[in-house]
Formats: structure tokens, sequence, C-alpha cells
């Protein structure tokens, strides 16, 4: 276990309950574990209140009055190498919200402060490809039922440091070599052609991810839009949450209503750049929720 002092903005529930992320299950004691890779985190908020803080950090003077401590289950350097990475650790939040200018733009402002908190991971592109296909038309229990069967019959098993079992997103060539009545049972519908044909494609050579994610971001998503099974929409998302390009900008009914209610189709895209993706889901957490 290793502790964490954070005083940017981060709060575990926003984040997975933003809809970039399909993976991550509440557990015991307001904590989340997260599955990556083949790899597994199980964390939690030790801590906001600052008597306990000073405990903690009392030989570092490394807090801030407004951080929070976490607690991991995983080393120091696992978490150099694998989770801050994922969870986007280097990036400034805070500064990134604070562009927005409250007379300007006080919808956003208002939005930005009451969803902050939500980070943009850096998801593996593969599992999010796949992911988005799967997310067409569906509400977001759907999706994580669909991926956690995928991953049960396909995935590798593991067990995480509580002793409890997960299963590791399934390779391209697990997923090409699954049998119709296997993917079948995942139920994923219609979309189970596109996950068949894509993982196939990446197997033989025919979709390489990193050729892909080379150049503009119009030209990025005119290379996934080539990909069978794959529109604008899950593009858009895949550009954001798969490659993490900060400026992308997936409009769905919650953003569209956005756009037409709250800016009258003016929203100044070239004002917010390059973080337009950061700004969009605030946006889309507030409207969602509120």
């Amino acid at each position: 276990m290793i502790n964490i002092d954070v005083t940017d903005d981060f709060d575990l529930k926003k984040i997975a309950e933003s809809g970039q992320c399909f993976r991550w299950q509440p557990i015991e004691n307001d904590g989340y574990r997260i599955i990556h890779g083949e790899y597994s985190l199980c964390i939690w908020e030790k801590s906001k209140n600052l008597s306990e803080r000073d405990a903690l950090y009392e030989d570092t003077g490394k807090y801030k009055s407004d951080s929070s401590v976490y607690m991991l289950d995983c080393t120091e350097e696992e978490y150099r190498d694998i989770w801050s990475v994922y969870l986007d650790m280097e990036e400034n939040y805070k500064s990134i919200r604070d562009r927005i200018d409250a007379v300007c733009d006080p919808f956003l402002f208002e939005a930005a402060g009451h969803e902050k908190g939500i980070r943009i991971l850096r998801q593996d592109p593969w599992e999010a490809l796949v992911s988005f296909i799967i997310s067409q038309n569906r509400n977001i229990p759907a999706i994580k039922a669909s991926i956690e069967k995928l991953a049960m019959r396909a995935g590798e098993k593991k067990t995480d440091s509580r002793g409890e079992e997960y299963y590791t997103f399934p390779t391209p060539q697990k997923i090409a070599s699954m049998s119709a009545e296997a993917l079948a049972e995942c139920k994923l519908g219609y979309r189970d052609k596109y996950v068949r044909q894509v993982a196939e494609a990446v197997v033989n050579g025919e979709i390489d991810l990193d050729r892909i994610n080379v150049g503009t971001d119009e030209e990025v998503l005119a290379n996934l839009t080539s990909i069978y099974g794959v529109g604008k929409k899950v593009a858009s998302c895949m550009l954001l949450f798969g490659f993490h390009h900060l400026n992308a900008f997936p409009v769905d009914v919650w953003i569209k209503r956005v756009l037409e209610t709250e800016y009258k189709g003016n929203y100044p895209f070239d004002n917010y750049s390059p973080y337009n993706g950061v700004y969009q889901q605030y946006m889309f957490a507030y409207y969602r929720n509120r």
C-alpha cells in the first residue's frame, strides 16, 4: 500500500461516472477497483482532514491545504510507471479550469466548478476502440455488462490484492478466435460483427492503431471512420479517450442539447483549444447529473 497526496482536481466518483471508462468497480469504503491492461488497482480517498494529513506528512511539508490523500494497493514503482500515467497525473486540470472566464461564459464556469475532479484517462487504445464500438446506442450498465462478459470469456483470469478475481481485457487474437456462440453470449447484438471484424483486421495487420493515430485530429478521425462499424461519434470518443487528443469533442444527445440551449449554436471552439475535450466532459456530466 502507498499513500499519494493530490493537490490537483481529482474525484474518483466523478471520473468513474463520466462515461469514458467502463471497468471501474465500486468497492468497500467508497473506493474503486480499476482494471487497466493486465493490472488492477484498488484506490481509496483516505482523508480530506488537515490534521490527518499533518500526521501523514509532518516530516515532508509537501501537502497543501486543498490536498487529499489517497491510498493505493500498489508499489511506488507501479504507481510511477502505470497508474500515474493512466490517471494523467502530469496534467494540471485546475489550470485548465482556470482558463474559463466566469463573465464571458457563466454556464461553462458553473459546469466546470460543479464537475471538477474529472480527468481524461490515458486508456489502452485497443480496449477503448472495442469498448466504444460496443457502446453504440446503449446505456452504461449494458455496456459494462457486455464488456465484463467479453473479458470473462476471452480475457486472462487474475486476482487482485484482496483475493478477488478479475479478467483482463481480451487481446485482438483472443477475440478473433472466439466462436460465434461465445461472442453471442456477450450480448453485443448487431455490434458483434463489428468487434469480430476489427479484431481480425488488427490480427491480420490491416489495422495498426499506432499508424492510425498520426496527423491532425481531422486526419485521425478520417482514419478511424474508415474502420468497419466506427462512425463519427465512436471515432470522436476514441480520439479523446483512446488516443488522448484533449481537443477532441464528441457530440452525443447531451452535448447537442448543451450546444443548442446554452450556446445557440455558437460554442467558441477556438477560444477553448486545445482543451475542448476536457470542457466537453464538464458539460456532459453537468447536464446529465443536474
